[in-house]
């Protein structure tokens, strides 16, 4: 049982869960009801009423908002939001609490494994703008990808910014993955099935990584890209249509690049803002998702098409009816754990039709 990814909430969280549990009874004939009257985008896309919900409140509730202020009280607000959302899922085979050697000190992961057996590793990065999110911030999410694909889930919890600047948080990620193609056949793996992934800042990681390692001996089998940041440049339709409303913000945007990247000529690095990399060529299979209600929206979409561009096979996923961070709610919201299940379908899909590599596990 992992220690690491506990958290006991304070009361004025406890009352949120509370709140949050009784939401999530709300029956979906009622929700369809609600539904008639939620916003429309441009697209012609309705956004699920429950998550109107969530960016109303995080507009307009004071403290809801996690992407504003101190950052230490927005990585306690963001934490603590995982934890209140937090679904009641079966127990993990396999919970282990590591330390990656990486280049300035351990870097904390936890590892998942929802039954005896595994074929492959996903090494995945948590959103939170590389300024807040935690193992904590998305244990539920991740416990969902190991139940939802049978493969071992390795959740990372990189440096974060301002203390750790850009490139710190593509630093661990690359130890992170090296990390793992060391130690899969420990845990009888085969390293050739190993998948990146994360959401947001953690998409922006996992496909920087897939692009870092493109010419090592082993390179990853798939990439799993939810709703990644992929330009810290970006004015985009998305950004403006859905600036405030639908719980990350323009503003939150702002926040989270002037601490992450500070240095605003770095900022067209392609290990910062991986759509501006010249070749995206011979890169692992990807999946992409998007929200409809999402500033990132537009510039997930322009990345999908540069990976389809160069040649990479790359699938798209238009979840429309959903907002950003959406992966952290399917307690409220039956959408969001349709999407989340059609997303561990594809990572499933993806390793069942991959060839054999040849290689023999070692059981750990």
């Amino acid at each position: 049982m992992s220690r690491d990814t506990y958290l006991r909430l304070s009361l004025p969280a406890r009352v949120q869960r509370g709140v949050l549990l009784a939401a999530a009874r709300i029956p979906e004939a009622a929700l369809a009801v609600l539904g008639r009257r939620a916003p429309v985008n441009s697209d012609g896309e309705r956004v699920a009423p429950e998550l109107v919900a969530v960016g109303w409140a995080t507009d307009h509730v004071p403290g809801s908002d996690p992407f504003a202020g101190e950052v230490d009280q927005s990585r306690a607000q963001t934490d603590e939001l995982g934890a209140a959302m937090a679904e009641n899922l079966p127990p993990m085979a396999v919970e282990e609490d590591l330390l990656i050697d990486g280049p300035a000190g351990p870097i904390p992961a936890t590892r998942y494994r929802s039954s005896i057996d595994s074929d492959g590793v996903i090494v995945y990065f948590h959103g939170g703008g590389f300024v807040t999110g935690s193992r904590i911030s998305h244990d539920t999410f991740v416990r969902r990808l190991a139940h939802g694909t049978g493969l071992d889930v390795l959740s990372v919890e990189y440096r974060l910014a301002p203390e750790n600047p850009f490139p710190a948080g593509v630093d661990d990620a690359v130890a992170a993955w090296h990390f793992a193609v060391d130690m899969a056949p420990r845990w009888g793996v085969d390293p050739e099935r190993i998948v990146v992934a994360g959401d947001s800042a953690g998409g922006n990681l996992a496909t920087v990584v897939a692009r870092l390692v493109r010419d090592e001996p082993i390179t990853p089998i798939f990439q799993l890209l939810i709703y990644p940041v992929t330009d810290a440049t970006a004015e985009t339709p998305s950004r403006r249509e859905f600036a405030s409303g639908y719980f990350l913000s323009l503003d939150g945007i702002h926040w989270f690049n002037d601490r992450y990247v500070p240095d605003v000529e770095q900022r067209t690095d392609p290990r910062c803002s991986p759509l501006l990399a010249e070749d995206l060529g011979g890169l692992a299979p990807a999946h992409v998702i998007v929200a409809g209600f999402d500033p990132l929206r537009d510039e997930g979409l322009a990345y999908a098409k540069r990976l389809e561009e160069a040649g990479v096979p790359v699938s798209l996923r238009r979840e429309g009816t959903l907002i950003h961070g959406f992966i952290n709610m399917t307690l409220i919201s039956p959408g969001a754990r349709a999407a989340v299940d059609r997303m561990c379908a594809e990572v499933r899909r993806a390793l069942d039709e991959a060839p054999p590599s040849g290689r023999e596990s070692i059981a750990g």
